[in-house]
C-alpha cells in the first residue's frame, strides 16, 4: 500500500481579470469567465489531495493587489489567463521569474500535450503584455497563457479537453507541492 505523500510547499491557483477587467474577448467568449472557471474546476479537482489558495471565493477573484498579496505568501503561486493576438497566433506560454522557468516549462509541456497545440514555453516577464504582471514581479507568481481566445482551433481544443487540462495541471501540481524537493525533470 503506497503511503500518499505530505505537501511540503503551499500553493495559490488564481484567475486572471475580474469583472470589471474582463481580459481579451474573442470568438463569443470573455477570458475572465474562462480562466476563473478553470480556476475553480482545478481547485474542486486540488482540494481532496492537496491544500490550494484561491483569489477569491468559487465564482469570484480578487482584485491584482490583493493577488499579489496572496501570491507572496505562497511557495507556489499561478495565474490564469488566455493570451490573445491574430486569429493564428496558437499555443501555450508562461511569464516568470528566471528561477521559476524550470516549472513555467513543465506547465507549458502538459498543458500543450493535452491540448495539442503550440508549446510557446517559459518567458521572463518582460515577454507579456499583461497589465496583471506584478503578479510575477512583486508577487513572485507564475502567469500562465493557457492558449489564444483569438484562435478558434486554441479555443476549441480548450473546450474539447478542458477536463483532461484539470487533470493532467492537478496532477502536476500535486507532484510539485509534495516533492521533497523540486526538481525539473
Amino acid at each position: 500500500m503506497m503511503t500518499p505523500s505530505l505537501q511540503t510547499k503551499s500553493l495559490l491557483i488564481s484567475a486572471g481579470h475580474s469583472d470589471t477587467d474582463p481580459g481579451a474577448i474573442a470568438n463569443g467568449y470573455h477570458e475572465a469567465d474562462i480562466v476563473l472557471e478553470f480556476r475553480d474546476l482545478l481547485a474542486d479537482y486540488l482540494s481532496s489531495r492537496v491544500v490550494a489558495a484561491t483569489d477569491g471565493e468559487k465564482g469570484q477573484n480578487l482584485p491584482l493587489t490583493q493577488a499579489i498579496a496572496l501570491a507572496q505568501q505562497h511557495d507556489v503561486a499561478l495565474e490564469f489567463h488566455c493570451n490573445a493576438a491574430t486569429a493564428t497566433a496558437t499555443g501555450c506560454e508562461t511569464l516568470s521569474r528566471p528561477q521559476d522557468f524550470a516549472l513555467g516549462s513543465r506547465l507549458c509541456t502538459t498543458i500543450a500535450s493535452t491540448l495539442g497545440i503550440a508549446n510557446r514555453g517559459a518567458k521572463g516577464s518582460g515577454a507579456g503584455q499583461h497589465s496583471r504582471l506584478g503578479f510575477v514581479d512583486d508577487g513572485h507568481g507564475i502567469i500562465v497563457e493557457l492558449f489564444f481566445i483569438t484562435n478558434a482551433q486554441d479555443l476549441a481544443a480548450y473546450f474539447a479537453h478542458k477536463e483532461a487540462l484539470v487533470t493532467a495541471l492537478g496532477d502536476l501540481l500535486i507532484d510539485v507541492v509534495t516533492a521533497p524537493e523540486y526538481c525539473a525533470s
